[in-house]
């Protein structure tokens, strides 16, 4: 078993237009960020509920909301709302 893995529980759910209202605020509270996301993921599909995860960043409070799936590997591509950083899921 990895010692990561309870990275990999979500920590909550969201509705469709929380997850785009949190995403749009990330995506124009950092610069360079929405390119970034374009870049390397895919758009969603809307959903009923997206799931939300912890920021694993040391020192961040933030919460990672889906932004897309991956280009590069079968996962979702989440970002944080409160340091930008982007992770897979």
């Amino acid at each position: 078993m990895s010692s990561n893995i309870a990275q990999n529980y979500p920590y909550s759910s969201e509705s469709e237009s929380e997850r785009a209202a949190s995403v749009a605020r990330a995506l124009a509270n950092h610069e360079g960020l929405a390119d970034k996301v374009k870049n390397e993921s895919t758009g969603l599909e809307p959903e009923g509920r997206w799931w939300v995860w912890k920021c694993p960043t040391p020192a961040c409070a933030g919460l990672l909301h889906a932004a897309g799936f991956a280009r590069s590997a079968h996962a979702v591509y989440s970002l944080c709302d409160t340091c930008g950083k982007t992770y897979l899921r």
